[in-house]
């Protein structure tokens, strides 16, 4: 209720604006002194999401608006903040689009027009369709992966780029410059650089890429990530601008690959441009003293939780250089609505990753996400919900019955019990009943606590875990059952770059979060390798990479048979649990085998997690198969009878695709 007091309802100036035509030529145009930003940059017709327009300047809030040159377009209502430096402009979108005028009147005498964009809506744009089980989303850090260009490389000067907007507003200098030798800097990775290795990614057989964030991080140090953004608005000119992401988009989609946005609400930097004067004072969360959220929401459905301890996690900040937003302020969450949807949008995408999700305060981030689907019924949100317990994840997923009744409007998450028990399992040699690929069945097992397993994002590493070559001590035979599983699990597989020829993380500095996220070899001009060509992964050699073209092939390989199979996307699982008799005890043998299946074909897939053969006994799946069958084993290429006495390799894996009509033999 507080914020009703900052509103003016301007029916009279509603009435005058409906009655009278507009001459722009009749007020002058604004200065940047007098209008700093106006955000969303630019709308569309046929919109569900009503338009709320932040607009900034000194003393704007003395002005009253009006909305001039588009019958049917016209501002309901005008809400002050705080901060008298800002209105927020509830704004009716007519049935015509073009370019109309805010105009700002003292004293009902105009003073300066602003123009601003309504687009017309592409056809078909609301039921976009969006990432599903039939994907494969590959997880790239942009700064990390290629550099077309050296021109970005030396920081930004400061200036005005193409941005969607009427007008050019320049983006802020960027002084971080690209030091390759530091794992915390900059490394000059850019738009371009992924643009121009589309085919690659295509050829591994992904059909989908989420970016870790492209928008403007100013941060003094580690602004790499884009973890902590100054500007929402605007694409971080070190990576290129806004047509050049949208470009990007355009030119994915001819490669048959959708675009996922990586978005956080959560937090913004320290460096953003509203930390030195926001709308209200309570627009982020502010304390006498730093606090430092808990890392632990479990607090959120924990019926003994401490009041303190939920607030520490609703409220505290992430780290001191990512102050933490309060969405239950109306406006910021209005802010973060449109945002995302203008987006969408504006760039085509194809969905969306919410990064530290239970961070938010649940029930405003609820609201976010039922506003997005509202706009989008088809889009799919993952959110990064990082906890290793499955009641804890399930909890935030949209349908799951929680018993206080909560539901996140999220359809996504993504699943970290399954990637730590795929971890652990192939870690462990010497293993007992509840240990090795048993946690793989174990987890699977619980899949009843899920509301839409079809949903779940599932993975072994990502950007913020240790790189799997390093946990695997390069043993590329753990790296290839790790695939197996990820190809053939239920959900929706996501790989991350690099892992397709087990990276390992850099040894020529300190362990850190940089390290880990190294840069793709052949991505800059003058790399010594290239393993983004077949002719550079072949000749590559030493430690690092002599496994990386069996590797690469058995990635491309698996992956592009995943699009063909019916079973694997939107098949039911049947699986077994792997034991052997050793006195009184039931010990895994450390193996794990599992059916995909339609009505008409299945997959067979045995995971053999040991150093020795294991020779199948196939009568002990005759609930499913009563007798020996023919199919095709993907990973090999060659045809094979399943049958009593069929021998698996040690390490290694069978995934075999067969017909479940074919005559009995």
């Amino acid at each position: 209720m507080r914020y009703l007091r900052f509103t003016v309802v301007l029916a009279a100036l509603l009435l005058a604006a409906c009655t009278r035509s507009f001459n722009p030529d009749s007020v002058r145009d604004f200065t940047e002194g007098e209008v700093q930003r106006v955000e969303p940059l630019s709308w569309w017709t046929g919109m569900h999401t009503p338009l709320q327009l932040l607009v900034q300047g000194p003393a704007i809030s003395e002005y009253e608006v009006s909305v001039e040159g588009l019958p049917g377009t016209q501002v309901t209502a005008t809400h002050k903040a705080e901060s008298p430096n800002f209105l927020f402009l509830d704004v009716l979108v007519g049935a015509e689009s073009g370019t109309c005028w805010l105009v700002f009147s003292k004293d009902g005498e105009p003073a300066f027009k602003y123009p601003y964009i309504i687009r017309e809506r592409r056809e078909g744009s609301a039921q976009r369709e969006s990432y599903t089980t039939d994907d494969m989303i590959y997880l790239i850090m942009p700064d990390r992966f290629a550099s077309a260009t050296a021109d970005n490389d030396k920081g930004w000067p400061g200036g005005a780029y193409d941005d969607g907007s009427a007008v050019e507003w320049k983006v802020p200098q960027t002084p971080d410059a690209v030091d390759r030798k530091d794992p915390v800097a900059r490394h000059g990775g850019d738009i371009q650089g992924i643009i121009d290795h589309l085919d690659y990614i295509a050829d591994l057989g992904a059909t989908a890429v989420w970016n870790t964030p492209l928008l403007l991080d100013n941060q003094e140090v580690e602004s790499y990530h884009g973890y902590a953004c100054s500007d929402y608005y605007h694409i971080d000119p070190r990576f290129g601008d806004n047509a050049l992401y949208k470009e990007y988009v355009a030119k994915s989609h001819e490669a048959g690959i959708k675009v996922i946005m990586d978005i956080v609400t959560n937090h913004c930097g320290t460096s953003h441009w509203w930390m030195e004067d926001a709308p209200f004072k309570d627009w982020i969360h502010r304390f006498p003293e730093y606090m430092q959220m808990n890392a632990l929401f479990s607090v959120y459905m924990d019926p003994n939780a401490a009041q303190t301890d939920l607030t520490r996690q609703e409220s505290g900040w992430f780290v001191p250089s990512m102050p933490d937003m309060n969405l239950d302020n109306p406006f910021v969450l209005k802010y973060f609505q449109q945002w995302a949807i203008w987006w969408v949008e504006y760039a085509d995408l194809d969905g969306l990753r919410v990064d530290t999700y239970p961070y938010n305060e649940p029930g405003p981030m609820s609201k976010w996400c039922k506003a997005v689907r509202e706009e989008y019924p088809n889009i799919n949100i993952v959110g990064e919900c990082w906890d290793p317990l499955i009641p804890q994840v399930a909890y935030w997923q949209s349908g799951n019955p929680n018993k206080n009744g909560f539901d996140s409007n999220l359809p996504s998450i993504m699943d970290f019990p399954l990637r730590d028990a795929i971890i652990s399992a192939l870690c462990e040699e010497q293993v007992w009943w509840s240990e090795g690929m048993t946690r793989v069945y174990s987890v699977i097992a619980q899949d009843f606590v899920y509301h839409d397993l079809d949903k779940m994002m599932i993975f072994f590493a990502n950007h913020d875990h240790p790189r799997t070559g390093d946990i695997f001590q390069s043993n590329p035979d753990k790296m290839k059952l790790a695939l197996a599983l990820v190809a053939t699990l239920r959900g929706i597989p996501q790989l991350y770059y690099g892992d397709e020829m087990m990276f390992v993380e850099r040894r020529d500095c300190p362990s850190h979060d940089g390290a880990k996220r190294i840069d793709f070899p052949g991505g800059w001009e003058g790399d010594s390798i290239d393993l983004f060509s077949r002719t550079g992964r072949n000749a590559a050699g030493g430690q690092l990479y002599r496994n990386a073209a069996d590797l690469h092939d058995y990635t491309a390989r698996l992956f592009n048979w995943r699009k063909t199979s019916e079973p694997v996307k939107h098949g039911k699982t049947l699986h077994f649990i792997s034991r052997k008799n050793v006195g009184v005890s039931n010990i895994t043998d450390n193996s794990y085998s599992y059916f995909r299946y339609t009505d008409d074909q299945a997959v067979f897939v045995y995971i053999n997690n040991t150093m020795e053969p294991r020779i199948l006994d196939w009568s002990h799946y005759s609930e499913f198969v009563p007798g020996p069958v023919d199919g095709y084993e993907v990973i090999s290429g060659e045809n094979v009878t399943l049958q009593d006495g069929f021998e698996v390799a040690p390490r290694s894996a069978i995934v075999v695709q067969f017909d479940r009509h074919a005559p009995e033999r």
